[in-house]
């Protein structure tokens, strides 16, 4: 393609000038400043030769006194037309591009750098579709020179004046302002056409540009516009509110300053909401800013700083509402009391910060709105459960997009007093994760030597809750930090027993199940014996919510009838539950259960109150395996281990081989295997378990027992006591063993049950295999009990 449209000359020698950050075409005529040694001796030797020099531009603008591979390869041969020194040494040259011209090779020379030179010479080009990009050239150039002032009518001028294409390209590249290695890439394309669809890609990507920041110019001068004719606006509006008497602040402004004025605010509080109306009256009410600032005020001007209700400090009547609503719970009631009382002397006294820790169903939450009925207070409620993010209870600052206080602010706020009641439920269910730790939060919350200036990151001013009477609620205590749970005085409040429950549902449930489902006390009565039914056949429960829904399901039975015209009234006896309630549910089946050896029954505490477990112990011959089953945790495995290693060391007390372990292995499960278990207080149970296997003599089928073990023999005290005996009487157990130092704990049994029971308190293990285990008429040697052990089993 080349040798079609260029014309090849024979190689001159020519001076090379090069060129900084820019490039030189042919027909381009441009002053340059000649400053560097080798640029102002080499158009010193072509002006004294009268030879043109050869311009080239450096690969980098920065290089200071480049060499030859400094350089791009193809550059222009331009004739120097005028020189002018300047003052500060340097001289003005004005060249005129004639033709491209490519370096062949260096040409030593101590004064400049020379080179061979191979002058290119373009033929003319007459393609229609090169006019037609010509055409094209010129209008996208028009379109550039009309969007910036950079280029002027004269530059469009002379690329409308121009008649070949080559010269329109070179001088449209030369004029635009386009990367050095853009304009290197369109020298060095010797092919017109080509030249052509470069240049007018570049020009296209300026006017691109171009059109683009006139837009943004344009939108930025629009709003600036607007923004100056609303400033006017309102300027003339304030102008001709003042020659009303009108205010001139805005409205709402106005109203937050009446409010702010009528509100008994602590001072700094004061200071804070001035702060902020001042600030406030200086924006604009569309901007963003201005809904912030707005909702920021009113949160601080709707809280009840200094609004408290008036406690009712009557001791008789407080007692009289706790009595109406709660039956039993004594302890609860006398610490409220006692609080109320030290109010009544001391009136400054901080609210305490108390903790119901119990089952499900026990009335933990309704408990809660009954002290706010007895002391006439507000009551607030806030469910802990799940709740991950430390946010949640401190607030978001004020820099987040829809921040807002925090739930303790929030229902302080909804209370609308400083000292109402509020209940953290289920604060053993908190959770934890990169958010943050809600638990460490609620230790100022709980702190009463803190409390009284809480800091809630939104509103940034502290709030005093030391007025307010904390409750939080809890199934279990472990979950709860050890820092959180030494804030908080602790109030177990346990299952309720049967005398209990009987009374709860002829005083609260049956009532307020009756006459949410439409009846009338004549239409549907139950008999004692009936509730005591569904209490022991149809709930297995520490609460009485399961009491309450079969109650429920009583109640929608007759309903029925009553609807069908079959009764108008229903007594409701122990003989008809049936047909309410279908089969029985629950069995007391302890003494069918344990009837032959390696069978023991023990007492568990459970986050939803006390139970039996059934501890079942097999052997079989072996090499001396122990195997546990029923999804037991490594406590209670640790305990079994320990209690066979006891039985180990006193085998021959017990008439058993010494050497059984070494030919027999032995497997303990305890039933209910989808059901988690862990604990020491199994122990006792499954030594006696044990003990009972490998002597051949059965335990007593209406005894139950709880205590943890060592391996020397003796039994712990433990845990739960209540729940446990609890869940034995309702199991129908007659007998229980216990830990010696566990007796005092006997003391919140109520006495009805304490005398329907047994109790045999122990110290050692021996003391409980001798009651437990039932002696057999005949004994037999140690074979001969581990062989009948081996065989039953």
């Amino acid at each position: 393609m080349a040798d079609k449209e260029n014309v090849q000359h024979i190689p001159e020698t020519l001076p090379v000038v090069p060129l900084r950050n820019t490039v030189f075409f042919p027909r381009q005529v441009l002053p340059i400043s000649v400053g560097r040694e080798n640029s102002l001796r080499a158009v010193d030797e072509a002006h004294k030769n009268k030879s043109p020099v050869l311009v080239i531009a450096q690969r980098d603008g920065d290089t200071e006194n480049p060499v030859l591979k400094d350089l791009y390869s193809i550059g222009t041969v331009a004739q120097i037309v005028k020189t002018f020194n300047l003052p500060d040494g340097s001289l003005s040259v004005l060249l005129q591009g004639i033709s491209r011209g490519r370096v062949l090779t260096e040409i030593e020379n101590e004064t400049c750098i020379k080179v061979a030179v191979q002058r290119v010479a373009e033929q003319p080009a007459d393609d229609i579709e090169i006019g037609a990009l010509v055409t094209s050239v010129r209008n996208v150039f028009q379109r550039m020179v009309e969007l910036s002032k950079e280029y002027s009518d004269e530059h469009l001028s002379i690329i409308l004046n121009l008649d070949d294409a080559a010269g329109t390209a070179d001088i449209a590249a030369a004029i635009m302002s386009a990367p050095v290695k853009e304009k290197q890439r369109i020298l060095e394309t010797l092919d017109v056409k080509e030249r052509l669809q470069k240049v007018h890609v570049q020009l296209n990507k300026i006017v691109q540009r171009l059109e683009i920041g006139s837009k943004i110019q344009s939108d930025v001068q629009e709003e600036i516009s607007k923004n100056q004719r609303e400033y006017y606006l309102r300027q003339q509006l304030r102008a001709i509110q003042k020659e009303l008497g009108e205010d001139e602040e805005n409205v709402e402004i106005k109203e937050f300053r009446e409010r702010l004025e009528k509100a008994n605010l602590p001072g700094d509080v004061r200071k804070t909401v001035e702060k902020e109306l001042n600030r406030l009256a200086k924006m604009h009410t569309s901007s963003a800013e201005y809904t912030v600032t707005r909702t920021y005020i009113e949160w601080l001007l709707d809280l009840p700083w200094s609004v408290s209700t008036e406690d009712n400090l009557n001791i008789d009547d407080a007692e009289t509402v706790l009595n109406r609503d709660h039956y039993g719970l004594e302890k609860v009631k006398n610490r409220i009391l006692e609080y109320l009382s030290v109010r009544k002397l001391k009136n400054d006294m901080r609210g305490p910060i108390l903790c119901f820790v119990g089952p499900p169903g026990v009335g933990k939450t309704s408990l809660g709105k009954s002290i706010a009925n007895a002391l006439g207070r507000k009551f607030v409620r806030v469910s802990l459960g799940g709740i991950r993010d430390e946010a949640e209870i401190r607030g978001h600052r004020r820099t987040y997009i829809g921040a807002l206080p925090g739930r303790i602010i929030q229902g302080i706020n909804k209370a609308g007093s400083n000292n109402p009641v509020f209940m953290l439920d289920e604060i053993d269910k908190l959770g934890l994760d990169f958010r943050g730790d809600p638990s460490s939060a609620l230790l100022e919350v709980l702190d009463p030597e803190q409390n009284n200036s809480f800091s809630d990151h939104y509103l940034e001013v502290p709030f005093d809750l030391s007025k307010v009477l904390f409750i939080a609620t809890a199934n279990m205590l472990d979950p709860i930090p050890a820092p959180l749970r030494d804030r908080m005085e602790i109030i177990e409040i346990p299952s309720y027993v049967e005398e209990e429950k009987v009374h709860i549902a002829k005083d609260f449930l049956i009532p307020k199940q009756v006459r949410e489902h439409g009846l009338d006390e004549k239409q549907a009565s139950f008999n004692e014996d009936a509730i005591r039914r569904i209490i022991n056949e149809y709930t297995k429960e520490a609460g009485v919510r399961t009491l309450e829904r079969r109650i429920a399901d009583v109640c929608r039975g007759v309903v029925k009838e009553v609807v069908r015209g079959k009764t108008k009234k229903q007594a409701i006896t122990a003989d008809s539950i049936p047909e309410y309630l279908g089969p029985q549910k629950f069995f007391i089946d302890v003494a069918e259960r344990v009837t032959r050896p390696g069978i023991a029954t023990g007492l568990a505490w459970t986050p939803v109150g006390g139970d039996i477990l059934f501890i079942e112990a097999t052997a079989m011959r072996g090499k001396g395996n122990l195997t546990l089953t029923g999804h037991l945790g490594n406590v209670m495995k640790e305990s079994a281990l320990a209690a066979l290693s006891y039985i180990s060391s006193i085998s021959d007390t017990l008439g058993i081989s010494p050497d059984f372990r070494s030919r027999t292995d032995i497997h303990i499960h305890v039933p209910a295997g989808a059901t988690p278990k862990d604990g020491p207080s199994a122990g006792v149970a499954i030594l006696t378990a044990l003990a009972s296997l490998l002597t051949g003599m059965p335990v007593r089928n209406d005894l139950a027992m709880t205590g943890e073990i060592t391996l020397r023999g003796l039994v712990l005290p433990v845990g739960g006591v209540k729940e446990k005996i609890l869940a034995a009487h309702r199991a129908g157990v007659k007998s229980v063993i216990l830990p010696e130092r566990n007796k005092g704990d006997l003391e919140e049994i109520p006495p009805y049950i304490k005398d329907a029971l047994q109790f045999h308190f122990v110290k050692e293990m021996n003391d409980v295999l001798s009651i437990a285990l039932k002696y057999r008429e005949k004994r037999k040697t140690a074979s001969e009990k581990l062989d009948a052990a081996v065989s039953a089993n």
